[in-house]
């Protein structure tokens, strides 16, 4: 099996806004005074303590710090999963701290996506099968959502790959697969959690080169989080945690 792991990754669908708007330099993210505390027998984990942050639209962001440092606990927030203790959270105009049930699920289903370390790809379906699903799941009809399924799969390098099984793909190849899988929406947020974690270096380099495309051309806001200072480079704006705080937030200066 021939690897596509270093294919030219494609131009952007139209579809996608791009930079210069008024838009893009309004925020996006606001959290104000957040705190995430978790009960451990007698003792109370703060694993977020008071983090304020402002995060522009279409701003590529890394996230990183040791294990433990709150930055699961972040993006869980971030993506609706999860309710803060204290504090205020608002994504694109939603106020997440005060939403209910049926908020937080519209909100995820239509202005989040998600990617992470494994890649959760059905063996069943191939590649355009896999992008097509959350459309087809939201109510988008099958010619639809098989044309801009194949538009992210050109986006991210796949065109050729279409019609393959995931046992068929490389680990690069299934995780470019869930990116394009996670844009297929057209959401306002993706946040990419460890995405070259389970990767060997070579098809981790070609996911850094999707992502940083992600980020270069504004296709929407993206957050990565991760352990690497490689990938952290990549990023226009680095924010580094520890022990549920924020302790440096500083921007490329390339």
């Amino acid at each position: 099996m021939k690897s596509s792991d270093s294919a030219t990754i494609e131009k952007s669908p139209r579809s996608f806004a791009r930079r210069g708007s008024l838009a893009d330099r309004a925020g996006l993210i606001s959290l104000k005074n957040v705190t995430r505390e978790y009960t451990s027998g007698l003792r109370t984990v703060n694993a977020l303590d008071g983090i304020s942050i402002e995060i522009a639209r279409h701003e590529f962001v890394a996230i990183s710090g040791p294990s433990g440092c709150g930055k699961s606990t972040l993006i869980h927030l971030l993506a609706g999963l999860d309710h803060p203790t204290k504090g205020e959270i608002v994504v694109d105009g939603l106020a997440l701290h005060a939403a209910g049930d049926a908020a937080l699920t519209h909100f995820r289903r239509s202005q989040v996506g998600l990617v992470f370390q494994f890649f959760n790809l059905l063996p069943t379906m191939n590649v355009l099968e896999n992008v097509s699903l959350p459309l087809l799941l939201q109510g988008v009809s099958p010619a639809e959502s098989e044309e801009r399924a194949a538009g992210l799969i050109e986006l991210v390098g796949l065109r050729e790959r279409a019609d393959h099984f995931v046992h068929q793909l490389s680990g690069g190849e299934q995780q470019r697969t869930a990116i394009a899988r996670a844009l297929v929406h057209r959401p306002s947020l993706l946040i990419a959690d460890e995405p070259t974690g389970n990767l060997d270096s070579h098809s981790a380099s070609s996911v850094m080169q999707l992502l940083e495309k992600i980020g270069r051309e504004a296709l929407t806001t993206l957050i990565v989080v991760t352990h690497s200072d490689e990938v952290a480079r990549a990023a226009s704006r680095r924010v580094e945690m520890r022990d549920g705080k924020i302790v440096r937030d500083s921007r490329s200066t390339s």
